[in-house]
């Protein structure tokens, strides 16, 4: 995924949906893929960022407390900066970087 991080635009990008379907023959299902693959990069980078602040959790209070915010500042900035899972799972699609595949059209 790290790799991914500088070639995928972090903002909306208009695609042409006769690219979406080349793979699979089938807009819709290329949605799916898309959109499945999307929500595993989402789940990743939650539990990567959750594992990152879970290092601040602390029940003491003290004057530290204030430095260690900045830094959570700081980690929660960076994700926020990262492009969308959306976008990431989208130029995975195009770029041929997604494993999927149909078990109703295997049986055909």
């Amino acid at each position: 995924m790290s790799q991914n991080k500088n070639t995928v635009p972090n903002t909306t990008v208009t695609r042409d949906l006769r690219e979406l379907d080349n793979s699979t023959e089938n807009l819709y299902e290329s949605i799916v893929v898309i959109s499945k693959r999307a929500n595993q990069i989402a789940v990743d980078m939650k539990e990567e960022l959750n594992s990152k602040l879970s290092e601040f959790a602390s029940s003491n209070d003290n004057l530290e407390e204030v430095f260690e915010n900045r830094e959570q500042i700081e980690i929660s900035k960076h994700y926020e900066r990262l492009p969308k899972p959306t976008l990431i799972a989208i130029d995975e699609f195009l770029h041929d970087k997604v494993y999927f595949r149909n078990p109703s059209k295997e049986q055909e």
